[in-house]
């Protein structure tokens, strides 16, 4: 486990713009159930979710991410950043990164630019790396993107990630300040466990496989995911993180005001939440209308909540994420006064 703090002399990461982007292909779990062997019911009470967002043929991660990212430098009236680091799962392509493409596309120039690939916990960590790249003073200002078309990778047929997994994007702007003022990211609990990386994988289209020189079976090149037991380990590292983060940052868990956690369904939300008693009026979830959206679940949901107003300036944020890998985080931060669009 891993812990980071703020900064020698106060250099810290500050918040300053959010941005969130769904593609506008809705699809509701009645148009699931018909080429899928399930039901709304089944949908519902499982998961929490009743509609979702889907790329349309042609549309790749880098264009949710450039529409969520333009929309976060707008929010934070900065045009202008130092680098630029996007947390995804799905590439447009293995080589070369998606971010440079994307800093070119929103008109950076020759920002630094590189990806971060933590699966759901991607923003978190793309949250360290930004936070680090300010605190070592190689940037003043970060962009943050997370993106993911899970849809594509995603086996049409499976049920059980079939309804669970939807495409988007979410951004942060962050800019150099210090640890006592609003939007200060707070200390980061981060987590890994590799041994365990087989309950959530792609299996094929990597080194190892290519390296056999034996094609592929048709299932490996899908997501999958052992659906019991990543419950398990979810709740459990979503659970010890949270509550770490909170003491860390000095805070009681009654401090908290809003509950920011991935989305990864709505029964793994609830009993987080219960565990770490955060009332039900505290808990920020979008999971029924966008789905599980990888990495990008967190900005999008903190960018949907400020702009329905259920996040205010002076809220204490706790964030939590737990992803294929497998690997955690979890950390605080003051919510501060941002414009939203």
């Amino acid at each position: 486990m891993t812990t980071s703090t703020a900064a020698p002399h106060g250099r810290s990461a500050v918040l300053t713009g959010v941005g969130g982007y769904v593609p506008p292909t809705r699809v509701t779990n009645e148009e699931l159930t018909a080429r899928l062997d399930t039901s709304d019911e089944w949908i519902r009470t499982r998961t929490g979710i009743t509609a979702r967002h889907m790329v349309s043929p042609g549309t790749a991660t880098s264009d949710l991410a450039v529409e969520a990212g333009g929309r976060a430098l707008k929010s934070a009236d900065e045009p202008r950043v130092d680098a630029l680091v996007l947390a995804t799962t799905t590439p447009d392509r293995p080589c070369p990164a998606t971010a440079p493409e994307v800093a070119a596309r929103l008109g950076l120039g020759a920002v630094a630019a590189f990806d971060v690939a933590a699966v759901c916990s991607g923003f978190l960590y793309g949250l360290a790396a930004a936070a680090g790249l300010i605190a070592a003073q190689i940037a003043d200002r970060v962009l943050l993107i997370a993106a993911d078309a899970f849809t594509t990778i995603v086996d049409p047929a499976d049920r059980t990630t079939a309804v669970i997994f939807a495409d988007g994007a979410g951004a942060a702007v962050l800019r150099a300040g210090h640890a006592d003022e609003p939007g200060a990211v707070g200390p980061m609990v981060l987590g890994s466990d590799g041994e365990l990386g087989h309950l959530i994988e792609v299996p094929a289209g990597g080194s190892r496989q290519r390296s056999t020189g034996l094609a592929a079976a048709p299932e490996d090149l899908f997501f999958r995911m052992h659906g019991r037991d990543t419950y398990r380990h979810a709740v459990e590292h979503m659970t010890t993180t949270s509550r770490q983060a909170v003491e860390q940052a000095g805070w009681r868990m009654a401090d908290v005001d809003r509950f920011a956690a991935h989305q990864a369904n709505a029964r793994i939300l609830t009993t987080v939440a219960d565990r770490l008693e955060i009332p039900e009026g505290r808990r920020l979830s979008n999971i029924e209308h966008v789905g599980n959206t990888g990495g990008a679940s967190i900005p999008l949901l903190l960018a949907h909540s400020a702009r329905a107003g259920r996040l205010a300036a002076g809220h204490r944020l706790l964030l939590t994420a737990f992803g294929g890998g497998l690997a955690w985080g979890a950390t605080t931060l003051v919510w501060p006064e941002i414009g939203t669009f």
